[in-house]
């Protein structure tokens, strides 16, 4: 998501995200994830009087950070992506020039203590991007078993101590509730031995509730098909990935659109009248330049992917 831009720093893969798009001036372009409005503003300043951005963004505090952006030619909404359909809909836009997602957390939900995002601040244990939805971290951990606790650090943070941390959060919470991020932190530091190099130990775990709290494969899987629906053809879908788990989505879904379809076996087709695939690819995946990590850490793991509709 705005990755890790607030007013004034810039998001991730930026140059190369407004150039994967090939921006028409008078086109109409979605910015699936505004955050705090840097892929935006740079969308808005390529496009002429008659083009429109329909910005969508989960998080309550995005929406109200955007009001700040007046310009008549956007449109922000607050919802997921996954509702993009539902929104277009309701605005009597039945096809976009190109859809742009910035997945992941955004540096003003992981720098504002409050949102419990973070294991840098003691704070309450939330993690919902949208503040006004579901049940939050600590809910979470306080209802769920064993065996699920396990198996959501297992898959969404690819953690190889899932196991034993499940066990400690249980036997902890029998003992007191878990309700701040500090309390999970230290927790969690006693249970991982430090792996990585500069990386605390909670890393993986806190990523892990982050996602799945937030539903956020689930959320990429349905948005990705409805994206793709609404380009009309040379329309660009650019997806900036932060980590493993999304960037496999978008890459499997991305080759499966871009192979064509198994004609039916018992129907003989000539060349010319079988299916055709529904993307090509553009270019390799992009990963950001020395320079940009150096100025922003946190763009390390972000790749960009570009695929076309046919």
């Amino acid at each position: 998501m705005d990755s890790h831009s607030s007013v004034g720093h810039q998001p991730v893969l930026l140059a190369e995200a407004i150039e994967a798009l090939r921006i028409q001036p008078s086109g109409i372009y979605v910015d699936a994830t505004f955050g705090r409005g840097g892929h935006a503003r740079a969308i808005l300043a390529r496009l002429s009087r008659e083009g429109r951005l329909i910005a969508l963004d989960r998080d309550p505090q995005a929406i109200a950070a955007g009001k700040a952006l007046v310009d008549m030619r956007l449109v922000l909404v607050h919802a997921a992506f996954s509702q993009m359909d539902e929104v277009l809909a309701r605005l009597r836009i039945a096809c976009v020039d190109g859809v742009l997602f910035d997945l992941g957390v955004s540096s003003p939900q992981l720098d504002e203590a409050s949102r419990g995002m973070s294991f840098r601040f003691d704070a309450p244990l939330d993690m919902r991007m949208d503040t006004t939805q579901r049940e939050t971290a600590a809910e979470f951990l306080a209802r769920a078993d064993q065996r699920e606790i396990e198996e959501v650090i297992r898959e969404y943070g690819e953690e190889r101590f899932a196991h034993a941390l499940a066990k400690a959060i249980v036997a902890t919470r029998q003992r007191e509730p878990l309700t701040r991020t500090g309390q999970l932190a230290a927790l969690v530091e006693k249970v991982v031995p430090t792996r990585e190099p500069g990386q605390h130990p909670a890393t993986r775990t806190f990523q892990a509730l982050r996602i799945h709290i937030n539903r956020e494969l689930e959320e990429l899987s349905l948005a990705l098909p409805k994206a793709l629906a609404l380009l009309r053809p040379k329309g660009r879908l650019v997806v900036i990935s932060f980590h493993s788990l999304e960037d496999r989505i978008v890459k499997r879904f991305f080759q499966q659109a871009a192979r064509p379809m198994a004609p039916p076996v018992e129907i003989p087709l000539r060349a010319d009248q079988l299916p055709r695939p529904m993307v090509r690819l553009v270019g390799k995946p992009r990963r950001p330049c020395a320079a940009e990590i150096a100025a922003n850490p946190r763009a390390r793991s972000a790749l960009l992917r570009v695929a076309e509709k046919l």
